[in-house]
């Protein structure tokens, strides 16, 4: 919504008034909450503010007859604004937009008393007023927004040889290894909103036989023309197949595999599809120039990309890529969205070896950001969730 306001009183000795307006919901118990201030107009005494939108819940609760109060104050530097006067609407009310019915008499009650012939201290006018539904991570699923879930893994060689039980890919009888948690973790909750559970899962960095070329983008089952593993369980099979066949070797590029799922989500943007990509990697990045390239130009599309760091590298590259602090950019081009998100698997492991809350824990902390990042695209492209949800599953598609 947007106000302005017209002839209000002079505050200033020298000059006129700086107005501003608070805006505050009235409580159940009687008191009042501020919920929005607009900014600061300069040395004016009819000032247009700027438009802005808030929640209709921290407005009135959702109460459409609730009272909202509106405070008017002069600025003053030293932070003793003073009072203009006040007035009182409901969203019942501005709902009704611009309209003579949405001109407010600007009321001081202490002048009021004071001056036998006060009128008021000037009007404040709707000048427009608009509601827009808000829609959900859960409202795009239900409506049938498929999310396409897909592993890289990273085989260079300084994790170190893993027959040996220093390396990161070390494979204990006993005990599963840092990148096995860090995909069961993650795998298990993604999983769920994956219909057909058949899941793309990739390497990179690493020599293959029989000629012993590197790859950067190659199935961890082998087959190039199918690299789809079976839920979690596949991916894990297939990862422990791969590890005694390749060889451990380098660079590390991560701009291969993050362009291999780009390709696919570049062929579905009505919505309808939604791709997280999920590196797990010990962290010492050799493509940096490009791999920000491909998030730059992967922002532009229903994806995501979950970066877990393994091992005890420094991992202040992958800081920057996570975009939280600096927007990324390349070639002086920005990101159109935040899809990175970045965390070190050693935060998640607790002194007792107790795994199974850490990796809820990380869990939790890596899907964070998705239902945020895929509502930012699709509102992004003005994607409304469908509401014809798809037709319903048959008992054969293990729907939960």
């Amino acid at each position: 919504m947007q106000f302005c306001a017209n002839k209000l009183d002079k505050k200033d000795f020298f000059g006129k008034s700086d107005p501003f307006m608070v805006f505050y919901r009235s409580n159940e118990d009687g008191t009042f909450t501020i919920c929005h201030k607009t900014e600061v107009m300069k040395n004016t005494l009819n000032p247009v503010w700027q438009p802005f939108s808030i929640p209709v819940r921290a407005l009135c609760n959702g109460d459409y007859d609730r009272t909202i109060k509106v405070e008017v104050y002069d600025w003053d530097r030293d932070g003793s604004h003073d009072f203009i006067g006040e007035f009182t609407t409901s969203y019942k009310e501005l709902c009704r937009g611009q309209s003579q019915l949405n001109v407010y008499e600007v009321v001081n009650a202490k002048k009021k008393i004071k001056k036998k012939r006060y009128i008021n201290s000037g009007t404040v006018s709707l000048l427009s007023f608009s509601v827009e539904s808000e829609h959900t991570f859960l409202d795009y699923i239900k409506g049938g927004t498929q999310i396409h879930f897909t592993v890289a893994i990273d085989f260079t060689a300084s994790n170190g040889n893993p027959s040996q039980s220093t390396s990161l890919h070390y494979m204990n009888p006993y005990q599963m290894n840092a990148y096995a948690m860090a995909l069961k973790a993650v795998g298990e909750i993604i999983q769920d909103y994956d219909s057909d559970k058949m899941f793309p899962a990739l390497g990179f960095g690493a020599k293959l036989p029989p000629d012993g070329r590197v790859s950067h983008e190659f199935p961890l089952n082998g087959n190039i023309e199918n690299p789809y593993c079976n839920g979690m369980q596949g991916i894990l099979e297939a990862y422990h197949q791969s590890l005694k066949t390749v060889q451990l070797y380098g660079p590390t590029n991560f701009a291969p595999v993050v362009n291999h799922v780009a390709r696919y989500a570049a062929a579905v943007q009505d919505g309808s599809q939604y791709f997280v990509l999920l590196i797990i990697t010990d962290g010492v990045i050799s493509d940096m120039a490009q791999t920000k390239e491909a998030i730059v130009n992967a922002a532009k599309l229903p994806m995501s990309i979950i970066i877990v760091g393994v091992g005890q590298a420094e991992f202040d590259a992958m800081v920057e890529l996570d975009g939280d602090d600096v927007r990324i950019s390349s070639r002086g081009k920005l990101a159109e969205r935040d899809i990175v998100q970045f965390v070190p698997f050693r935060d998640y492991m607790d002194r007792t070896g107790n795994h199974v809350l850490s990796m809820a824990r990380l869990a939790k902390d890596v899907l964070a950001e998705i239902p945020d990042q895929l509502i930012s695209y699709m509102k992004s492209r003005g994607i409304k969730p469908n509401t014809d949800p798809p037709p319903a599953y048959s008992p054969g598609d293990n729907a939960v």
